[in-house]
């Protein structure tokens, strides 16, 4: 027996604001022009929004306004959080994307675009859940998206902040299946919403507005994500195995919080962004990078081949590792690991020569196959990059009287569109 952990982050953290704030912006260039390349970085503090970068792009974008209105989607609207995005600060220091790196990616024909940089990117997949993916981060997950769902709709638990974590621990048995949930660790910011005068001081205050928030978790928050989030009942009653240890708010309060509690930056929760330390990152953030950037389209691709090849019955649990040199187009190399999951007779070095063979693997391919020069990346920026559903979306883009509505496909990477051509190659 052993116990596995993994954690997620809402949308209110403020590494995640800035996640966003960089992904708003990458759509709102590709919207308007599908060819832009573009590299966002952006930090988030007390009153301050920092967006610095490279791009190359004939479309001209407001990024004070695309960063106000992705900070007030979020819920960072009042005064009381010291971050609002009707009053915070915005610095624009994006400039020109270097010709140096440029040279290496455009090319006379599209077919020979090279890699946007080196690297190594990893996919992963697994068949613990219905969405192929580690049972502990999928929980994790589903805990602080239907904790958003509360605070928007602002019904119960209205003392909700944007900002919250939570944690999942899971003991797995010798033949790694999950044999019971273990521990459940859930902070969210919340209002002053008990004061010292009722309660006769700060400290009962205090001590009042952690039970009542613990309670709340117990008997609103989980019960409500075992309803509509947990569709599986061999997971549903994991629940019931044992008593859970909950920590809830374990500093004792959460007030302060989002970027007026901790600077935030983008790139920062790469492993809450994939696979919750389960399947191996090449270390490579995502967000604010157009496609051209393997970092990101090669990771996308590479899960897709894992959680294709699962759902196709060639492994229980696959981890793919693709590298790639700055300008060249193919892939330097391929790495399968099924961790003696398999179920061909092949070996793991055998089953990655016959992905090359399905699967064209140099970047324009992958744009071109999950629709990657689309303003699909928002969407990505909080509760993870992968293990989503793969769904047709109206957007809209631009600012009053320049506006543009486009549909788009989301995480195309997700659909299991190649089951049929893996179970060609490996069982007929």
């Amino acid at each position: 027996m052993y116990l596995f952990t993994s954690e997620s982050v809402s949308e209110g953290h403020p590494d995640k604001v800035s996640d966003q704030i960089s992904d708003a912006i990458l759509d709102e260039f590709l919207a308007y022009d599908p060819e832009s390349k573009v590299a966002c970085e952006t930090l988030v503090t007390t009153g301050q929004v920092v967006v610095a970068g490279e791009v190359k792009s004939e479309a001209y974008i407001d990024i004070p306004t695309v960063a106000r209105k992705t900070i007030d989607k979020i819920g960072y609207n009042k005064d009381a959080y010291l971050f609002s995005a009707a009053s915070c600060g915005v610095l624009n220091a994006i400039h020109e994307q270097s010709p140096d790196i440029n040279r290496g990616v455009d090319r006379k024909t599209p077919e020979e675009q090279g890699a946007g940089d080196q690297g190594m990117m990893f996919g992963y997949a697994n068949n613990e859940t219905d969405t192929y993916m580690p049972l502990p981060l999928a929980l994790a997950h589903d805990i602080v998206g239907v904790l958003a769902e509360i605070r928007r709709e602002g019904k119960v638990m209205t003392y909700l902040r944007p900002d919250s974590k939570s944690q999942v621990t899971i003991e797995y048995d010798d033949d790694n299946r999950a044999a019971r949930i273990d521990t459940i660790v859930v902070s969210t910011q919340h209002d002053d919403f008990i004061s010292a005068e009722e309660a006769g001081s700060q400290e009962e205050a205090d001590k009042q507005m952690l039970a009542k928030i613990r309670e709340d978790v117990i008997n609103i928050l989980i019960p409500r994500v075992l309803e509509t989030r947990v569709n599986t009942p061999e997971v549903r009653a994991l629940f019931e195995k044992g008593e859970i240890k909950y920590y809830v708010n374990p500093t004792g309060k959460f007030v302060i919080g989002g970027p007026a509690g901790d600077t935030g930056l983008t790139g920062r929760k790469i492993i809450v962004d994939t696979y919750g330390g389960r399947g191996a990152h090449g270390g490579g953030a995502f967000s604010g990078k157009d496609p051209s950037k393997v970092d990101r389209s090669a990771a996308y691709a590479a899960r897709h081949i894992a959680k294709n090849m699962v759902a196709a019955g060639v492994a229980s649990e696959m981890l793919v590792q693709l590298s790639y040199a700055i300008g060249v187009a193919k892939p330097i190399s391929i790495y399968v690991n099924t961790y003696g999951s398999k179920n061909v007779p092949l070996s793991d070095g055998e089953i990655a020569e016959k992905i090359r063979d399905i699967f064209d693997l140099t970047p324009y391919a992958i744009e071109k196959r999950l629709k990657l020069r689309n303003p699909i990346y928002l969407e990505t920026a909080s509760y993870g990059h992968v293990g989503r559903l793969p769904q047709i979306v109206e957007k809209t883009f631009g600012t009053e009287g320049n506006q543009k509505k486009l549909k788009v496909e989301l995480f195309t990477w997700e659909k299991l569109d190649y089951v049929d051509k893996v179970k060609d190659v490996f069982f007929k």
